[in-house]
C-alpha cells in the first residue's frame, strides 16, 4: 500500500497542473488553486507591434578620449588627467555626435508616440523604429520633465500600426502579472514577464514621483517602453531601474501620462497650485499635534497673497484631505494639487488646534520657474551634476543611512567638470562653498551665491568617507 501512495502522489501533483483555457488565455494548475499562465506568447503577438524603438543622436563637447577614461572607466584608477597631461600636454575639446537608444508607444494612429522626457531630451535627431525595421522621422511635440514623460509625433503610412490600449493603473494590484516589451542594450522588441510588486514609490526622480516597482526585467533601452498587464493593455512606462540590483524596476502609472497627455499635445505643462510649504508628520508631531497616527501634510510656510492665504489656511495647520483624497505625506499633496485643473474650487480639511476643519480653496497655476531659480538650475547644469533630497527610497537605493543629511547626485554630464572631478552617482554633497547643505532648498541658495568665474568647493561623501572637491569655473561656452 506504501508502494502505491508513493506513486500516485507524483501523479496527483502533475494532473493538478492540467491546462485550461480561460479569457484566451493558456492557464496551468498550481497548488493551492493558484493560476499561472502558461504561456504569455498569444498576449505578445498581440501587443508588439505598438512597441517601437527610439534611436537619437546628440551633439555634446568632450575630449577624444573621454569614453574611455572618465569616472566609470575601468581604466580610471590608472590612468588619470595628469598622466595624459604629462605625454600629450592639454588636449582640446571637441563636438562630437553621441547616440542612444530607449523604447515608446503608439497610442494613436495619426502617429503620437509615448516615452520617458530622458529618451528624447536634448536630442537633435530622433528615429522610430518598428518591429518590422522601417524607420521613420520624429519630432518632439511635448515634455514633462517633472515626470520624465515626452510626446512626439511621426507622420504616418500605411504601415503604421495599430495603437496600444491605454489600461487603468489604479486598477492595478500589488502581484498582478505583468510583461514590459522594449529596447534594452539595442536588442529590439525584447519581452520580459514579472508581477507588479509595489506601488506609489517615490525614488527621487522628481516632484511628482509615483512609481509602479515590478521584477519584470528592466534594463538600460527599456525605457519609455510599455509595461502591459494580462489585458493587452499598458498600465506603465518603465522608466528607471535600479543600479546594482536585479528584480527591481520602477514604470510611470499610465493614469498619469493620461492626465497629461492633452497638455503634451499642446506642448506645454500647466500645473495647480496652492501657495504653501510643507513637510512630513512624524511621529514626533503627530504627537504634539494631537494626531493618533502621523498623516498628513504640516503647513510650515503660506505665501503670501497664495490660494492657500486666500483660503485662510495658516502656517501650523495640517491638511488631511483636499479634494476628496486622503493626503497621507506632503509628497501625496503635492503630487494631487499640481493634478489639479488651475480655477478648480476644492475642499480641504484641516486640523488646527486638535479640531478639523473644512476650507474652500480655488485652486491657482503654479508660477513658472522666476529668472533666479532658472539661473540657479542653469548653474548646476553647467557644473554638470543634478541632484535630488535623499528620500528613504534613494537612501536604500544608494547605501545611505536614512538619517543623513545633504542632496544625493542623480546625474553627472560627461565632460563637465563635476565629471572631470570624478564625481559620481550617489555621492552626497554636504556642503556647498562652506555653506552645509541639508535639503535642494539649501543647495539652490548656496549655489545662487557661487560665481561661475571661481571654483565651486563641495565637500562630499562616498561610503565611510569625506573630501573635499573643487569644481573648476565654467568657462565660457562657444
Amino acid at each position: 500500500m506504501r508502494h502505491y501512495l508513493k506513486v500516485i502522489k507524483p501523479v496527483v501533483f502533475l494532473v493538478a497542473f492540467a491546462i485550461v483555457l480561460s479569457g484566451g488565455f493558456v492557464y496551468a494548475k498550481w497548488p493551492g488553486n493558484d493560476e499561472r499562465p502558461a504561456s504569455f506568447a498569444d498576449l505578445v503577438e498581440r501587443v508588439r507591434h505598438s512597441v517601437v524603438n527610439i534611436s537619437t543622436t546628440k551633439v555634446i563637447k568632450g575630449h577624444p578620449l573621454q569614453p574611455f577614461f572618465g569616472p566609470d572607466s575601468p581604466f580610471k584608477d590608472f590612468f588619470g588627467d595628469d598622466f595624459f597631461k604629462r605625454f600629450f600636454g592639454d588636449i582640446p575639446q571637441r563636438k562630437f555626435k553621441t547616440h542612444s537608444l530607449g523604447s515608446g508607444f503608439v497610442i494613436s494612429q495619426d502617429g503620437y508616440i509615448l516615452t520617458n522626457n530622458h529618451v528624447v531630451e536634448k536630442a537633435d535627431e530622433i528615429r522610430v523604429i518598428l518591429d518590422t525595421g522601417k524607420e521613420y522621422d520624429a519630432s518632439v511635440v511635448g515634455r514633462d520633465p517633472k515626470t520624465d514623460l515626452a510626446l512626439i509625433k511621426v507622420k504616418p503610412d500605411k504601415d503604421f500600426p495599430e495603437p496600444a490600449k491605454l489600461g487603468n493603473s489604479d486598477k492595478i494590484r500589488v502581484g498582478d502579472w505583468v510583461i514590459a516589451v522594449g529596447n534594452p542594450f539595442g536588442l529590439g522588441h525584447t519581452v520580459t514577464a514579472g508581477i507588479i510588486s509595489a506601488k506609489g514609490r517615490v525614488i527621487g526622480a522628481g516632484p511628482y514621483d509615483d512609481f509602479l516597482q515590478t521584477d519584470a526585467a528592466i534594463n538600460p533601452g527599456n525605457s519609455g517602453g510599455p509595461l502591459f498587464n494580462m489585458d493587452g493593455e499598458v498600465v506603465g512606462i518603465n522608466t528607471a531601474i535600479v543600479a546594482r540590483a536585479q528584480g527591481i524596476g520602477f514604470a510611470i502609472p499610465i493614469n498619469m501620462a493620461k492626465e497629461l497627455l492633452p497638455q503634451l499635445k499642446q506642448g506645454r505643462i500647466v500645473r495647480g497650485w496652492l501657495g504653501v510649504m510643507i513637510q512630513d508628520v512624524t511621529p514626533e508631531l503627530a504627537k504634539s499635534f494631537g494626531l493618533k497616527e502621523p498623516k498628513g501634510a504640516l503647513v510650515a510656510d503660506v505665501l503670501s497673497d497664495g490660494p492657500a492665504d486666500r483660503a485662510g489656511i495658516q502656517r501650523g495647520d495640517i491638511i488631511l484631505e483636499f479634494n476628496g483624497k486622503d493626503i497621507q505625506d506632503a509628497h501625496t499633496l503635492s503630487r494631487v494639487v499640481a493634478a489639479t485643473k488651475p480655477g478648480a474650487k476644492v475642499s480641504v480639511l484641516i486640523l488646527r488646534d486638535g479640531r478639523e476643519k473644512r476650507i474652500k480653496v480655488t485652486v491657482g497655476t503654479m508660477p513658472e520657474e522666476r529668472p533666479g531659480e532658472t539661473a540657479v538650475a542653469e548653474k548646476a547644469k553647467n557644473w554638470g551634476i543634478s541632484v535630488q533630497n535623499l528620500t528613504p527610497d534613494l537612501a536604500e537605493q544608494f547605501g545611505w543611512d536614512r538619517s543623513e543629511k545633504g542632496v544625493i547626485i542623480t546625474e553627472v554630464e560627461p565632460g563637465s567638470p563635476a565629471w572631470e572631478a570624478r564625481l559620481h552617482k550617489g555621492d552626497l554633497i554636504k556642503e556647498v562653498n562652506r555653506r552645509r547643505v541639508q535639503n535642494v532648498r539649501d543647495f539652490k541658495r548656496a549655489l545662487a551665491k557661487a560665481k561661475e568665474t571661481e571654483s565651486l568647493l563641495l565637500l562630499i561623501k562616498r561610503g565611510e568617507h569625506t573630501f573635499y572637491v573643487a569644481l573648476p569655473p565654467i568657462k565660457e561656452k562657444d
